[in-house]
């Protein structure tokens, strides 16, 4: 790191210096014409400060280039050249047969050869030959002492050898007190350097002390410097005081890599150490217990203890020879090295797999049904198709039957009703969310290649329940996604095709294992979004909302007592009557599930705990006073229809991911130019369903005693409150058309009727979906009567008694008997409605000529 000092000369020590020759480059070398004079000259200097006189030489100002690729030389430090190429050799033997002068210049790219002066730096440093070696590998080096810095003037040839002419630098001296304190500061960190360095000679101190010179010192203090780039600006800096600067910056910077390193060190020597005599330690240890008869080798033992476990896991035929594969390639690798963790985890995971290890089914229908009906109130076509599933197993075991899908709005209990059925069975459960998977290695697995890979959760499933025949419940199948690491719902098909699920093979495992056996359960809330192939795969089984009248039994049933015992309350701190619960479930939750009565039950229970805790005796049997002070204000009313009916105001029905809901259609008139509106965040489906509407009812104006340049000089606008929840679909097609009616006839509908179809633009009414949703939402929501399209007459014929008991439903297939059915009663004449003109004269209104209503109620 630091330069010869220990060799080191003056370039004016008269015991050092060599007679230059007489001669110079001139001698078939170009050269000034006065280059001898100026060779025979001396330069006499006064010393200040002694007294004396001090002479030195004139150096001569044309003389040969030596090019450095990565070393930048100092004056009065002593240079070795290594001479590693025809070129270097020939240079410094013309220049020892000439003047002995060498100009040492480093070069800007060290990787090519310099050609002209813009290759080479500018300042470089004269020096002078003072031997050449022959090196012991054939090689020579040449030693050469640095004299005076010097300026590259002009390059007088270039071939075959650099040949320039150069001018001696003038240096700017250090002069004042700043330049003497940092004199002795770069002697301080040089000497604290030296300190430092384990290796340095103890003469280094003392060649330190005996250089006075500033500029000298700067220069010493080159060797210390890394980088290259920074010796060259330490070179070419002519202002001593800022040389002594730069270079106590550098010490500093260099002084404090060196303590970095001497940490880092110190540190890694004695982890290593720690790490050297913990290994003799166990060594001894080992030893001691050898001799013992102690001692086990961990690694024999954990061998025996996998091919043990290869005995006991009852393989079949292609496991077992893959194992004992894995388990004869881990006796042949290295304990250190990281194959043999990933060979030991993957037989680890192939012998606790349950390949041969299976639970005894339960063949009594009669206990399941009761363990189904002690979990879930309700439900019975659900129910009865378990059984009926369950009943074809006991008949014929290897039967694989098809895979379950439950489907239903959330709530509703499809969860729990997957865990009912594995009790019923006497099978384990386990249940795999799908919701936001992208991934397909989630369920087949990672290749072993990968750092880190584990099997599928289909495997790990099994593991987990330790038989080969559980239940699987795969949750939230519908919310299944893809993007570029795969498709999950395609490596789903594999899963659960009973053609295919015999030899399933999972990536990690690289082996087949039987499906079969499992049984797979899949819950969705909207079967639209599992993909087709799938969903073909699978039997839907709907699960539909529950009325008033069941929630209450669940909650009764169910949650309160669940709830107490969580919170760890008794049935005396809190009980519920029937005419408090019917008020809890109709005024706190308005809901397909019992999710949102089951947080309100919680609420209950602490605010009871909080009493209990308190010394108190809890709540006891609740009242209406109490209901309402620990729940406070009922977020919904019993009756939540508007009183006064409106025209162009009229109740649809909507099916939401949720279950269905009950939802106002709006539209008013306003003078204008004909225009329409659509607000209410409505759907392409929908905005397109409002104006085929209205195209319907201009090409039925005489029908409906509508006036057309009447209509022409009105603009109508329809909205859907919620406007924040998006609405598309087909099926409010005539909900926006009998709302349009009413507004432009300013006759009002009946607030007890609501109604859901799609229409035509000719006014035939088409079927829609989610009729079960749809009754429900409105036999909740408290109307009177429905309005369905005639070709949902058999999906209402399949309810259940229950749900569509009170309630009138009155089959449509034409938009002028819904019409007949909703404005059947005389109209109200509306003050406020628009006119075309404003005139004191009014045309008679025309009235419809179906003016009777038809009383034909269907269920």
């Amino acid at each position: 790191m630091f330069p010869l000092y220990n060799r080191c000369m003056r370039a004016d020590d008269p015991d050092d210096r060599e007679d230059p020759p007489a001669d110079d480059p001139g001698a078939g070398e170009p050269t000034s014409p006065d280059a001898a004079d100026h060779a025979a000259t001396l330069l006499v200097e006064e010393n200040g400060a002694q007294g004396s006189v001090v002479v030195k030489d004139q150096l001569p100002d044309t003389m040969f280039v030596f090019p450095l690729r990565t070393a930048v030389p100092f004056p009065n430090l002593m240079m070795p050249l290594l001479l590693d190429s025809p070129a270097a050799r020939d240079i410094v033997a013309k220049a020892e047969a000439h003047n002995n002068h060498l100009f040492l210049v480093l070069q800007k790219d060290p990787e090519n050869e310099p050609k002209a002066a813009g290759d080479l730096h500018e300042i470089g440093v004269v020096t002078r030959i003072l031997r050449t070696l022959k090196l012991p590998d054939g090689g020579m080096s040449a030693m050469t002492q640095g004299l005076r810095r010097a300026r590259l003037v002009k390059v007088v040839r270039e071939k075959p050898l650099l040949v320039a002419r150069v001018k001696e630098v003038v240096e700017i001296p250090a002069q004042g007190s700043r330049a003497d304190s940092l004199f002795r500061l770069l002697q301080k960190q040089l000497r604290r350097l030296a300190e430092m360095q384990e290796q340095m000679d103890s003469g280094f101190a003392t060649a330190l002390l005996n250089v006075e010179d500033p500029g000298q010192l700067a220069d010493f203090s080159g060797g210390i410097v890394r980088k290259v780039a920074d010796r060259q600006r330490l070179l070419a800096e002519t202002d001593i005081e800022r040389r002594l600067d730069l270079a106590l910056q550098f010490a500093m910077a260099e002084t404090e890599l060196l303590e970095l390193d001497k940490k880092i060190l110190h540190e890694i020597r004695d982890k290593a150490e720690k790490a050297q005599k913990d290994y003799f330690l166990r060594e001894q240890l080992k030893s001691i217990r050898r001799e013992l008869g102690e001692e086990k080798d961990p690694r024999s033992t954990e061998l025996q203890r996998l091919e043990q476990a290869i005995k006991q896991a009852n393989l079949p035929e292609a496991a077992l020879r893959r194992a004992q594969e894995e388990l004869t390639k881990l006796q042949t690798t290295p304990a250190e090295s990281g194959e043999y963790g990933v060979i030991r985890n993957y037989l680890d995971w192939l012998t606790m797999l349950p390949w041969s290890r299976a639970t005894t089914d339960h063949t009594d229908l009669t206990a399941a049904a009761r363990v189904l009906n002690d979990d879930h109130y309700g439900l019975d076509e659900v129910k009865d198709r378990i059984l009926e599933f369950l009943a074809v197993r006991k008949l014929r075991p290897g039967h694989q039957g098809s895979i379950l899908c439950l489907s239903g709005p959330p709530g509703v209990g499809k969860t729990s009703l997957g865990r009912s059925i594995a009790r019923a069975m006497g099978r384990k459960f386990w249940r795999f969310s799908l919701g936001g998977l992208r991934d397909e290695a989630e369920i087949k697995g990672h290749r072993r290649t990968y750092i880190g890979a584990m099997p599928g959760r289909i495997v790990q499933g099994l593991k987990a329940c330790g038989t080969n025949n559980p239940v699987l419940l795969l949750d939230e199948v519908d919310k299944l996604g893809s993007d570029f690491r795969g498709d999950p719902s395609s490596a789903l098909l594999e899963v659960l095709d009973p053609e295919q699920n015999h030899a399933f093979v999972d990536h990690y495992l690289d082996v087949p294992f039987d499906l079969s056996k499992v049984m797979f359960l899949a819950t969705a809330n909207v079967l639209s979004q599992i993909p087709e192939p799938l969903r073909d795969r699978m039997e839907i089984i709907e699960i539909p909302g529950y009325l008033l009248e069941e929630k209450v039994e669940i909650a009764r049933r169910h949650l309160l007592p669940k709830q107490l015992t969580s919170h760890g309350l008794l049935p005396r701190h809190l009980s519920v009557p029937l005419v408090v619960w019917r008020r809890i479930v109709d005024e706190y939750t308005r809901e397909a599930g019992v999710r949102g009565l089951d947080k309100v039950v919680q609420r209950l229970c602490r605010k009871t705990a909080l009493d209990v805790g308190k010394g108190g005796k809890g709540m006891g049997k609740l009242s209406f006073a109490e209901m309402e002070r620990l729940l406070g204000r009922p977020r919904f009313k019993a009756d939540e229809r508007r009183k006064h009916a409106q025209p162009g105001v009229v109740l649809g029905l909507a099916w939401t991911p949720f279950g269905g809901d009950v939802l106002y259609v709006e539209a008013v008139a306003s003078k204008g130019k004909g225009g329409l509106q659509l607000t209410g965040s409505l759907g392409d489906v929908m905005s397109e369903s409002a104006r085929l509407a209205l195209s319907y009812l201009r090409s039925r104006a005489d029908h409906f005693g509508i006036d057309l340049q009447q209509l022409a000089e009105l603009d109508l606008h329809l909205h859907f409150p919620a406007g924040a929840i998006k609405k598309d679909g087909p099926s409010a097609g005539i909900a926006i058309a009998t709302a349009f009616l009413g507004c432009i006839l300013g006759r009002r509908a009946a607030m007890d009727v609501a109604m859901t179809g799609e229409l035509t633009v000719v006014g035939e009414v088409l079927p829609i979906g989610g009729v079960r949703e749809k009754v429900l939402a409105a036999k909740n929501f408290g109307l009177a009567r429905v309005i369905l399209p005639k070709g949902n007459e058999p999906d209402v014929l399949e309810l259940k008694p229950d749900l569509v008991a009170g309630l009138a439903i009155e089959y449509v297939d034409s938009f002028e008997r819904v019409a007949d059915l909703v404005f059947a009663r005389a109209p109200a004449k509306s003050k406020s409605r628009p006119t075309a003109k404003a005139s004191a004269k009014r045309a008679p209104k025309p009235r419809p000529k179906a003016a009777r209503p038809a009383r034909r109620r269907s269920r």
